[in-house]
């Protein structure tokens, strides 16, 4: 027995000494008969290379749309606002910045900048509290649901010139639609009518642009309320707590990034408004409703005063660009942010 013992204690020995270097030269021939390994950012770099060409093969179509319509015609504004041109002939009458200075110093224009930030406050102060409230109404379950959806969301679908005309033949004064209810409810009517008397009218093509684009803050606040999770409501319930506290408290904040997104919307387009205005007003009484873009097509196509009319277009693209840039920095940009960097940034104020 013991003489076996020792050949097995001796076989173990060899193999931990001699025959251990010969597996570990065999590991070190067969690592030196694989291949080298490639290089991974040689081999990313084609693929990289590829994958941007695919993109602006896609995307150059809509970059060479929005250069042809919308760059191309901004470099020519910036052109002949320049020049005093009358649409006719070359460009050869250059006054330099006189056109932006007469446009600024036009009382006209000035008092249209005024009606585009009446309109933009006055928009978001009648949209979105009753906006919000039809959403909450609608939001909730209903046998009409669909039916009424579809009644706030038709005056948002139907063209701007459309709407002007029928809510400009309903506010003819004495024998408009309006006026006659009102009198037979008692109520006298202005007498130049709600178009015609300067202290209405602006305030009346504001009622009816909130009646026109009502149905799109509704529509974009219901589809926020379907991200709000039913379980809050339902442990906010079991707590205790009223309706009003459960809107105040969950809906309202959940669906920020949804008014702050309609916000910026009512906000440009109040800037750019001009076919409403146009239809109803055309601007009067007494430029009382007088925008910016209706000012700059008056002078354009009226008095054939196309430098002033491209100067005052130049100068709504600046203040749009602005009010815009300025709200994405302050307003939008917490919604971009990550949740993790949020309380970071709390903790550093305090």
């Amino acid at each position: 027995m013991i003489p076996a013992v020792a050949q097995e204690v001796t076989c173990a020995a060899s193999l931990s000494t001699g025959g251990g270097t010969d597996l570990a030269d065999k590991e070190r021939s067969k690592a030196n008969a694989l291949p080298a390994p490639r290089d991974s950012k040689r081999g990313r770099k084609p693929a990289q290379k590829r994958k941007n060409l695919e993109i602006l093969f896609f995307v150059s179509p809509a970059l060479l749309l929005i250069a042809v319509f919308m760059l191309v015609p901004i470099i020519q504004a910036v052109r002949f606002s320049v020049y005093n041109w009358k649409g006719f002939g070359p460009l050869v009458d250059f006054v330099g910045f006189k056109n932006y200075v007469r446009v600024l110093g036009n009382e006209v224009f000035t008092d249209a900048l005024v009606h585009n930030l009446v309109i933009i406050g006055g928009s978001i102060a009648l949209q979105l509290p009753i906006g919000l409230g039809i959403a909450l109404l609608l939001n909730r379950k209903m046998k009409i649901q669909s039916l009424l959806r579809t009644i706030i969301f038709v005056p948002y679908v139907l063209s701007e010139v459309i709407a002007g005309v029928v809510w400009f033949q309903l506010l003819q004064p004495q024998y408009g639609v309006i006026d006659t209810i009102l009198s037979h409810l008692g109520i006298q009517g202005p007498v130049q009518g709600w178009l015609g008397t300067p202290e209405l009218a602006l305030w009346t093509v504001l009622g009816v642009l909130t009646w026109k684009y009502l149905g799109l803050a509704v529509i974009l606040f219901l589809a926020g309320l379907q991200g709000v999770p039913s379980e809050l409501y339902e442990a906010a319930e079991i707590d205790g707590a009223s309706w009003w506290q459960i809107q105040r408290k969950i809906t309202i904040p959940l669906l920020g990034p949804t008014l702050r997104t309609w916000g910026f919307l009512s906000m440009i387009g109040s800037l750019q408004l001009f076919d409403m205005v146009w239809i109803l007003t055309g601007g009067g009484p007494a430029n009382a409703t007088t925008t910016m873009a209706s000012f700059l097509v008056s002078e354009g196509t009226k008095r054939q005063n196309f430098g002033i009319a491209a100067a005052a277009s130049v100068i709504l693209f600046i203040v749009a660009l602005v009010l815009a840039i300025s709200y994405q920095q302050f307003i939008l940009k917490r919604d971009a942010q990550p949740d993790v960097e949020r309380p970071k940034r709390k903790r550093a104020k305090a």
